[in-house]
């Protein structure tokens, strides 16, 4: 199945939840994307909205992947930094891919996505962190990033459950 990306698509109330649903799914089948174990979507919602109103504010950009139905299967934030030292980089969040279509391409495809907006924007790098122990540091590193940090055990994901905060840099220029 082929996604169409759109940059900035209109933030409706019907995108919100698609979104919403997107989160909740794919942190329930074990995604790293910033909640831990089970979620709901009254959970996940309350960071849907900040996103909607970061986006409104120009602090973020979300790129999305979209099915041939129309229905949301991909997302990756971008978050502009105000620094005046930092702007030559955007960080990335919330990168997810329907767990319905995991394993069939589309990380890469948009990872391929992000990095040419991210060029078409002007960015000379783009910075990520990803969770340790799941791998995700050798799947951004098959896409070009190179892993510049590690905090060992920056990350509690329970009380007796300590991950790696791992931080991963694509250089663009």
């Amino acid at each position: 199945m082929e996604l169409t990306y759109r940059l900035d698509p209109d933030l409706t109330p019907g995108l919100l939840d698609e979104l919403t649903h997107l989160w909740v799914a794919v942190n329930n089948t074990g995604g790293a994307v910033g909640f831990v174990g089970t979620t709901t979507y009254d959970d996940v919602r309350p960071d849907v909205e900040r996103y909607a109103e970061s986006t409104a504010a120009g602090r973020h950009r979300l790129l999305a992947g979209f099915d041939p139905a129309g229905r949301l299967r991909a997302t990756a934030f971008f978050g502009f930094n105000a620094h005046r030292l930092q702007s030559h980089y955007a960080w990335l969040y919330t990168v997810m891919i329907d767990p319905a279509l995991q394993g069939g391409g589309h990380g890469r495809s948009l990872l391929a996505e992000v990095e040419t907006h991210a060029r078409g924007f002007g960015l000379e790098a783009l910075k990520l962190t990803c969770r340790g122990g799941l791998g995700l540091e050798r799947f951004y590193a098959s896409a070009g990033y190179k892993e510049v940090g590690r905090v060992p055990g920056g990350l509690r994901v329970s009380a007796d459950d300590y991950r790696d905060d791992i931080m991963m840099w694509l250089p663009l220029t």
